[in-house]
This record gives structure tokens, sequence and C-alpha cells, in this order.
């Protein structure tokens, strides 16, 4: 191959001894322990936040300054392309300019480039961006469905045979002993006929996957003993990133790039191992001193990241883990200086949780916090829907990251496209309930009320169809929605609100996509059981991976952790969640309700909660027990009358319009129809009579509660509180 070009002749470039002694200036211990162990095989166990890429590119620059170390012949090896290209900063920062940083597709694609014409001759193949096209493809001649999220499924799973080196014949026995569930509705064996063909396709097409270009690198080299000799006088001095994400195919490239006398630094923590899905395994990190009884060890425990309240609790979540967790657990020792303890908070449903998170969310960023400083983390897609609108709601800028916003996810789109026509063919007054006519709309789109096995694209695209009908419950229940043309106004009204241009955002992501980042304040939400661990992990591996999963959330978090999760899905629901097993096993056994020293404390609501553990809310009317949303927002049954005073309602109405203008809000952002009758009824003489009525959370209380109670008193209207504080 030819030489990558040399570094120039500069300050601190194989300078002499105090040139390198510079690299080493500011190094803890055990980073500059990193650093001077020049000569591999050398592992590196960094935990969260202990500064692991400091360290390793301090120890290639300080090879290459005392002369160990030939920038041209070393090679730094990541999984993004991201972190390659901070990797090559740092070191041209550091004087190392010469040395590259890619990932293994783009080393392995250099090498395949480079070698095609002498080891198989004729043009190089076309490398295709995706597979789906051929996958899909390949699925219809195999008569399998060829929706998109069955297709993403089928790639995924030929993607993981590929990478585990599995041949299709070979699928249905690896898939099994593997554990994989596959595309939902799809057998393993119509699996691994589908992979077939769609390799006989791409063949004959003359293209090549991803995959393909890790498993032609390593067939070359295998088979081809004076290329090999000639990759590894090229290469000399391997490092590898994030070791913990290897899998099966990227381990045996290293190997053969390395040779019988591997000078390679990997590093990596096996607590963050959280992609095992995708064939990841922390085996080869796990394992590494067995196979190299030679090699250095260093551990890098001192986190620079996080506030020692912080370190305490993701300590604390590892502390019960088992299996592959538990083997080389690092104990974090936090740098940083004393800050708020982390809090967990239970709410009566998952609204409430959301009016809460945004109304914190508000109060921090009114305090100072920059919106890009803060997070909110959860564990599936589905469940950004209701913490966009509420921090829309709030007033709040928010980014999604890893994912499209709610509303413009190619399933939920489809989705309102169909209850738009739906709502244009049925008559006024004809059809059945909205939430009835919503499921038969999506049924029509294949979807059902059951959620499909597995955990691939397809459920995914399930979750977010049924957050559509549960945000279409929640419009019913508040009276914003009484048709499916009222439906189809306030699902546009809420896109049009939370699609607003951001320049400067909360982030809203998976814990799967907050990876590698880190936020000032970080908000965990949804940490109850059947969501994290997720409703599927039923194996003793899937649950310590999803321990995995809490942890990197948690240390995803400088000094403000918060952690939430609600007791119902819906206003009103039967109340029979439980907090996440992780938390109880970091806090011990879940209160019955309230304070856990200083790290619980109960949601809105106590009074409303205590009222539904006795049963539901009765008609303040009739008496009658209220088993609707819409009764329940109301107060009371929907077929009895309640007197109200129709100039407060609509002194109320007047001022929501004022409101809404001068926010350049929807007037249901501020207050719906439902709660605006439901103060003229009950007219409230104090917080606590506000706190009663559904729709008037602890953000909109804290704004338009003095506003309320001197409308119902018929006083002068204050100003609304600060609009930056909450919402």
């Amino acid at each position: 191959m030819p030489a990558e070009p040399s570094l120039s002749a500069g300050p601190g470039v194989a300078g002499g001894p105090d040139s390198a002694e510079v690299v080493l200036a500011g190094l803890d211990p055990e980073q500059r322990a990193v650093a001077t162990a020049l000569h591999g095989p050398v592992v590196v166990l960094a935990g969260a936040g202990t500064g692991k890429t400091r360290a390793i590119t301090h120890r290639i620059a300080y090879a290459v300054r005392t002369g160990a170390h030939d920038p041209r012949r070393s090679l730094a090896v990541t999984f993004t392309a991201r972190a390659a290209g901070e990797m090559r900063e740092r070191l041209r920062a550091l004087g190392a300019s010469g040395v590259q940083a890619r990932t293994f597709h783009a080393a392995a694609l250099r090498q395949l480039r480079y070698f095609w014409p002498r080891a198989v001759g004729g043009p190089f193949p076309e490398l295709m961006a995706s597979k789906a096209r051929l996958v899909a493809e390949a699925a219809s001649r195999t008569r399998v469905a060829t929706d998109p999220a069955t297709v993403r499924d089928l790639a995924a799973e030929i993607e993981w045979a590929k990478v585990s080196q599995c041949l299709p014949e070979a699928y249905p026995a690896a898939a099994g002993r593997a554990g994989r569930d596959g595309p939902a509705g799809v057998s393993p064996e119509l699996v691994g006929r589908v992979y077939a063909t769609y390799d006989e396709l791409r063949s004959a097409r003359g293209r090549l996957d991803f995959e393909d270009v890790l498993l032609l690198t390593v067939g070359i080299l295998q088979s081809r003993p004076d290329i090999a000799d000639e990759v590894r006088a090229q290469y000399r001095w391997f490092t590898v990133d994030e070791y913990q994400d290897v899998n099966p195919l990227q381990q045996r490239l290293l190997e053969l790039w390395c040779g019988e006398h591997p000078d390679v630094c990997v590093v990596g923590d096996a607590a963050q191992t959280i992609y095992t899905f995708t064939g990841a395994t922390p085996a080869y990190l796990l394992d590494f001193r067995s196979r190299h009884p030679d090699a250095t060890e260093v551990r890098l425990v001192r986190s620079y990241r996080c506030s020692p309240q912080v370190v305490t609790l993701a300590n604390k979540v590892l502390g019960s883990a088992s299996g592959p967790t538990a083997r080389l657990r690092l104990q974090l020792i936090s740098q940083q200086p004393p800050a708020a303890e982390p809090t967990v908070t239970s709410y009566d449903d998952e609204t409430a949780e959301a009016e809460g998170v945004a109304s914190s969310v508000a109060a921090l960023v009114a305090g100072g916090t920059a919106p890009r400083d803060i997070a909110v983390l959860f564990r599936v897609n589905a469940q950004s829907e209701v913490f966009e609108a509420a921090l829309a709601d709030a007033g709040v800028p928010c980014v999604v990251r890893g994912a499209e916003r709610f509303f413009e996810r190619p399933e939920v789109r489809e989705a309102v496209t169909r209850i738009r026509g739906q709502a244009r063919a049925t008559p006024a007054g004809g059809g059945g309930g909205v939430v009835e006519d919503v499921v038969a709309v999506l049924a029509a789109m294949g979807w059902d009320p059951a959620p499909p096995r597995g955990t691939g694209a397809t459920r995914e695209r399930w979750e977010s169809l049924a957050a559509l009908v549960t945000l279409a419950g929640d419009l019913v229940a508040a009276g914003t929605a009484d048709d499916l043309p009222g439906l189809v106004d306030e699902l546009d009204r809420r896109a049009e609100v939370q699609h607003a241009p951001v320049h400067d955002g909360v982030t809203l992501a998976s814990l799967h996509s907050a990876k590698g980042l880190e936020w000032e304040a970080v908000f965990i939400v949804g940490a109850v059981e059947g969501m994290l661990p997720i409703v599927h992990a039923d194996t003793p591996e899937r649950v310590e991976e999803e321990r995995r999963l809490f942890y990197v959330g948690v240390t995803r978090a400088r000094s403000g952790l918060h952690v939430s999760w609600a007791r119902a899905r819906q206003p009103g629901g039967r109340q029979g969640r439980h907090r996440s097993r992780f938390l109880d096993d970091a806090l011990g056994a879940e209160p019955i309700r309230g304070g856990h020293g200083a790290l619980v404390r109960p949601g809105r609501g106590t009074a409303r909660a205590e009222r539904r553990r006795r049963g539901p809310a009765p008609c303040r009317v009739c008496g009658k027990a209220l088993v609707t949303g819409q009764e329940r927002a109301l107060g009371r049954c929907v077929t009895c009358e309640s007197p109200y005073d129709e100039d407060l309602l609509a002194r109320l109405k007047d001022w929501r319009l004022q409101e809404a203008r001068r926010r350049a809000v929807p007037a249901y952002v501020v207050f719906t129809d439902a709660t605006l009758l439901a103060v003229a009824e009950t007219r409230p003489a104090g917080a606590a009579d506000l706190a009663a009525i559904t729709g008037v959370g602890p953000g909109k209380q804290q704004r338009y509660g003095d506003c309320l109670l001197a409308l119902v008193a018929g006083e002068p209207v204050p100003e609304p509180a600060d609009p930056d504080a909450a919402g």
C-alpha cells in the first residue's frame, strides 16, 4: 500500500525526552501509565468520563515524540467517523498528525481497493449506501413481507449474520443458539432464504455492502500471506477504541492486521456494552488478558465528568450486576465538586410525568442553564412525543437526536394522512368513538393492538402507532377532539408547534443514541418495569444489557440527574406500575409513597393519587364513578348537567386567547376547553383546588395559577409568571 504522507518535521515530533515530557503534563497517574506503556499488548479498562480518549491520544503522541512509534505505521481504529475525526484533531494538536485514525470499515475499504486488482481482478464493485432496496427485492422473491419495517429487520439480521461470519444456510441454527427473535412473523428458515437470495442478487449486480468490505478484506488477508505480510509491514502499532463493541468479524480483521506479535492497545468498558443485538460482544475485552498473558493492564476510574452524587448512584446501579457486567466492574471515583443529589420522582401518569419534566426543564433554562446542556433520555423513540409536546407547551425548544421527531416518522405521517382521509369520508356525527376510528384506520395499515415479537424496526413502528392511539385518547379525554376532524386539527396543531426551527434546544434522545455524549443535566424518563428493562428483555443476559443501558444514561449527567416514572400510562388509569428494578437495586425497595432519603420525591398530585388509590373519582353531580378520560377531565359524567358561570367561562376564554396570541402558540397550549370548563364549574378558591383540576399541572399552576384565581374572583388579572420558568 502507498505510505501515508510523512509527518513534517516540527516542534515536538520525535524531539527528545524534554519534548516528549510535555505530552505527559496534566495527566493523572493512571492516564500517565497508559501514555507510557509504549509496547503492546495493552488493555485499558476505562470507566465513563475517565478521559480514555485523552489517555490513548497522549499515548500515541508520546510514542511518536520519543521515536518509539513511527506515525506513518500507526493506525487508530474507532467505531464512528465522528470519533475518528475527533481523534485526528487531538493527535494533530499533540504533534502526531501523521497517525491514521479511521473506522474499521474505512480502514478495510482502503486496503480492499488497493489490493483488489492483484487479489481479485476486474472493476471494483459498487459500494451500496443502503441494502434496503435489494433486501426488499430478495424478500419479494422469497414471498416475505416487504413493508419498510420488516425490510429493516431483515437487513439487520443479514448484517448480524455477516459480522458473526454465518452463511445463509447456517442462519437458522445460529440464530437459535443466539436467541435471535428476528423479524415478526418471519421464520428463521425464511430469513436464511432471504439472506441467500439477497447475496445472489448483490453478487450478480456487482455490489458490496459494508459487511462485505470486512468479509472480503478478511478473506484476502487469510488466503494471501504475501498481502498479509505487506499490510503488517505498513502497519505496526494499533489502537482500538470502544473495544467492548467489537464483533467477531472486526476482531478477526484486527488479528490479521496484527499477526503473531500484536503491538496493540485496546480500550473499553464492559459496563457500556449496549449493542450486543448487532453482534457486538464484550468477550474480547474481558478475555484480553487470557489471550495475552503478558499484556499491560491499566484501569481508569477517576471520573472527570460526573459529580460525586451521580457517581455514587452509577456505582450502585452496577452493584447488583451479574454475568459480563459484573466482570472487571470499575468503581468510579468522582473528581468533580459535590452537586445536588439525583432525584427519583414518581408521577400519577405519563402525562403528569411529561408536564413535570417540562416544568423542571423550563425552570433550569430560566435559571441560566443553556437548553443544549439539558437532555431528556428515554428507552424507545415512541416515548418522545409526549415530551416533545410538553416542552412545546412550556415554550422550551428541543432537538430529537438519532430519530425523526414524532410527527415526522414515516409511519406516523402515513397514519395521520389516512386519518385525515377517513375524517373527510365520515359524515358529521357518524362513525364510532374517535379512538375506535383511529384503531380501525391503523388496522388497515396492518397495526394490531397486540405488540409484535422482537425488538427491531417492526417493534419501533408498532410503538409509534401505539403512541398515536394513546395521544388520540388523551386529546379526547381533554375535550379537544370530539370527532375525527377535530382530532386531525389537534394533530396538525401539535405538529406545527413541535416542528418549529430550533437553534439551541434541549436534546431528546434514546438511551442508545446518547452513548458517547454528556450534558449538564439529564432527565431519564419512563424508568418503569416493562420499559426499563424493556418488556422483551426475557433472559438474564438481556436484562443485564438493559442495566448497562441505564448505567450509560446515568453517566451522561455531569451534575444534575433526574429519574422519573409513572404509576399509570394514562390519566385516571389503574396505578399498577412499579418503578424499575434497577432503581430498587440501587436505592432499596420502593417506598409506599414519598421520599427515600434525599434521592426520592413524589410527583404532582399526592392528594389526587391518594384518592385514585381508593377507587375511581365520583361525579360531583350524581356521585357515580367516572370511567372515561373526558369525564375525569370534567369532574362529572358527560350526561350530567352542571351549572357554570357563562360569563366566567367567556372571561377565561378571552384571557386564554390573549395569552395564546402573546406567546404565539395555539390556544390549547395554554389550556384546553375542558380545563377551562372545569374551572368555570368548580370555581377554585386556592392552589389546592386548582391542583385537583385535570390539565392544571405544576408548571401551568406556577405560571397561570394567580391568573385563574383572579379571573374566578373577578379581580384584575396579574401578569403571568416568568414565561421561561414553567409551562
